[in-house]
């Protein structure tokens, strides 16, 4: 191994360290992160801790990915038939049951907005993984004539679905991934509404309650079971 290379491998340990802390972190303190904390428990000066992560942005940016990431890894690779509805169904259970296994994550990501924290265009592509994998599910039904493309959605909002479609779900109607993208957000507030609480001391059948909820989208998003 040459000296760069072994440098290379040092460093990228050292990153993974930091962001293995930093996730810590963010089960005790939320996003407020402090690189002088981390410094801390690492037992390192918060100088060299700046010479892997230039600010507390940069770290949060950087979790960020991770997150989105990891979540797109497990939409991705979530089981089904091949049916369009048991597609639907695996890839909305993997999300949540990531999101139960990673709750500080998935707050970082998808629950309230970081303070002061903008984040950059690299977020972007890691972010829409989710929605890439639900838009391919969307494609495959409506090229199948397994989903209801209902009424064409006119004016300013038509025109920013048909741009949508054309990245998500190439060929599928607009009004059709319009449904389907409210569906995401059906999916993203099912979860978050379990993680933060909403459901206690009501519904005791948390999978089951979930199941409905992601049921209950598929028809009125319009995607129809095989027959």
């Amino acid at each position: 191994m040459t000296a760069a290379s072994l440098r290379a491998r040092v460093r990228a340990e050292m990153t993974d360290e930091i962001k293995a802390v930093a996730r810590r972190h963010l089960a005790t303190d939320g996003a407020n992160l402090s690189l002088r904390a981390v410094a801390r428990d690492l037992g390192m000066a918060s100088s060299a801790v700046y010479r892997y992560f230039a600010s507390r942005d940069e770290l949060l940016t950087a979790l960020i990915i991770d997150a989105y990431d990891a979540l797109g890894t497990a939409a991705e690779n979530a089981p089904g038939d091949g049916s369009p509805v048991d597609r639907w169904l695996a890839v909305c259970h993997a999300v949540r049951e990531w999101a139960l296994a990673n709750p500080h994550e998935w707050a970082l990501v998808y629950g309230s907005p970081v303070p002061g924290y903008q984040a950059p265009k690299d977020t972007v592509e890691p972010a829409i993984r989710v929605i890439l994998a639900l838009g391919r599910i969307v494609q495959d039904a409506s090229a199948a004539g397994q989903a209801d493309s209902g009424e064409p959605i006119s004016g300013r909002l038509g025109e920013e679905f048909a741009m949508v479609a054309e990245r998500a779900a190439p060929g599928a109607p607009p009004q059709l991934v319009a449904r389907s993208m409210a569906g995401w957000i059906h999916l993203c507030g099912a979860v978050s509404a379990e993680l933060f609480g909403q459901l206690n001391n009501t519904i005791e059948e948390r999978r089951e309650f979930f199941d409905f909820q992601m049921r209950g989208a598929l028809s009125w998003i319009g995607i129809k079971a095989s027959s």
